[in-house]
């Protein structure tokens, strides 16, 4: 049987279907392009807004889009995700731009994607296990929650009209798909809305309105910088802190797609195409990106798609639009699109972690580590920081609870030739269950010869240890010899090596 799932490990990662398999099913392959359709028209007045987010001209938003889209598409370990420029991204790199230009801002985009490359190489994406379900859910409903804030400027102080074609593309998107899946709702419900506001000459706001649309394709950006230590010194910590928090959502994202589509994803290799495809972005004058979670939740539940086609095509579609079809995309309403983004926030919540009955369930640790996260992106408009600040607080959730586990059992013999008193310690000993085990000792109390049975338990780390030489050294204060036994092979070995040597009890 191991030697099965040995030989069957790879056939986890392949795709299914495969780019190959959709481009021979006419079916799948409609699917996919129409499914990278919606996404790059969802993507043009996303990318604008995160270019005047970061101080920079919509056309580094939207050229960052296409490259980093494009790239991902052949580099990425998450077939059908979607990456282009970001808020989150937006926000930690847009102080450069302000206080040192676009060259520096340039230099730190590719700064950021070679941190990531080296990331990637040491294997980073790894640790995505270690971050907890409830973390996972409290990222997902936080995501959920700042996809429709972000709608509520294009929903206030706008003319009346567009409220009831938010309603319309709504209602188009939840009764379409009970009729028939084989063109995307949302795409219909952006065509419909564009037709009917363009035929009764609706004055209301488009995504020409959000910004200036470029008109020729992206080149060659080589950033002009001296290549020194102070140029180093300037770009580099914005450019950790981009490639942190692109390289955390984009695998946040990855994670979720797994769930979404029952399939796996390579992270190494994600975080590897996430690195190059910002590499690649900031050489042609792109202010980088990672995983979009609301355009990836289009493609992946709203649209359907499943191969890395659907990304090629959002990316080159994306392009096309603008620049070839631009005044077409800029009389498309905002409303339409606000509609679509409200839907897949509402898709994207996890509804089921907030209902009372799973609530009552739930341990309040978990509800406590979901709320702090959520509370956390929303007050900071960060994913990172409150998946960072939510694994903390998941972290200090299970010291607390763990640290309860361990218990010391005492049994006194009078009637041995030598009275003897005898401990059972019963459970995993490490930093928060061991800080308390000294006083679970009667030193004074005690006969001369005592017996610490640890076959119960397990030593983790050098905290048990020194917890465990200060228990023998303040026995031998008291004149009395305390005897270690029944220690497993591996608690033997790191005991032995750092007992007497940590200056417990000294």
């Amino acid at each position: 049987m191991a030697i099965l799932q040995r030989s069957d490990a790879p056939s986890r990662y392949r795709p299914e279907p495969s780019v190959l398999t959709a481009l021979r099913t006419p079916r799948i392959l409609t699917r996919e392009v129409l499914a990278g359709l919606v996404v790059a028209l969802a993507l043009i007045p996303e990318a604008i807004s995160f270019s005047i987010l970061a101080g920079v001209d919509p056309r580094v938003g939207l050229f960052s889009s296409f490259v980093m889209a494009v790239s991902i598409a052949f580099l990425g370990g998450r077939p059908a995700m979607i990456t282009a420029a970001t808020g989150a991204v937006a926000l930690v790199i847009a102080p450069v731009a302000r206080d040192h230009g676009m060259d520096y801002f340039i230099a730190t985009v590719i700064l950021a994607g070679i941190f990531q490359l080296v990331m990637g190489l040491l294997g980073v994406a790894k640790l995505m296990r270690f971050i907890p379900r409830s973390v996972m859910i409290g990222f997902v409903n936080a995501l959920a929650i700042l996809i429709f804030s972000a709608q509520l400027p294009h929903l206030i102080g706008v003319p009346w009209m567009v409220y009831p074609l938010v309603a319309a593309g709504i209602i188009i998107m939840v009764v379409m798909p009970r009729f028939t899946k084989v063109v995307p709702a949302p795409l219909v419900a952006i065509v419909l809305i564009t037709v009917a506001t363009v035929v009764t000459a609706l004055h209301v706001p488009t995504v020409g309105d959000e910004g200036e649309l470029p008109e020729s394709l992206p080149e060659l950006f080589i950033p002009n910088v001296p290549l020194t230590w102070e140029t180093f010194t300037i770009i580099a910590p914005y450019a950790l802190a981009m490639a942190l928090v692109g390289l955390l959502e984009s695998l946040m994202t990855a994670k979720l797609v797994d769930e979404v589509t029952d399939t796996h994803s390579r992270k190494t290799r994600e975080a590897l195409g996430q690195g190059a495809a910002n590499v690649l972005s900031g050489f042609f004058g792109g202010m980088g990106g990672c995983a979009m979670i609301g355009q990836t939740m289009i493609n992946v539940k709203a649209s359907g798609a499943r191969t890395r086609i659907s990304t090629f095509l959002a990316g080159a579609f994306l392009l096309i639009l603008v620049v070839a079809l631009g005044d077409v995309v800029a009389i498309i309403p905002m409303a339409a699109l606000v509609a679509v983004m409200v839907m897949v926030s509402v898709a994207t919540f996890d509804w089921h972690s907030v209902r009372w009955s799973t609530l009552k369930r739930m341990p309040k640790s978990e509800t406590t580590v979901m709320v702090a996260t959520v509370a956390i992106v929303v007050i900071t408009h960060n994913l990172a920081i409150g998946v960072i600040v939510g694994v903390i607080v998941a972290m200090i959730a299970f010291a607390r609870r763990v640290a309860h586990f361990a218990t010391v059992e005492r049994r006194v013999a009078l009637d041995e030739p030598v009275p003897t008193a005898y401990y059972t310690v019963i459970g995993e000993l490490f930093f928060a269950s061991s800080n308390d085990l000294t006083t679970q000792f009667e030193y004074a109390d005690d006969p001369e010869r005592v017996v610490i049975d640890m076959s119960g338990s397990h030593i983790w780390d050098a905290s048990t240890v020194a917890a465990l030489d200060s228990i023998t050294t303040k026995y031998e204060h008291h004149g009395k010899r305390a005897v270690i036994v029944g220690m497993n092979e591996a608690s033997t070995m790191l005991h032995g090596r750092l007992a007497g040597n940590l200056g417990a009890g000294h």
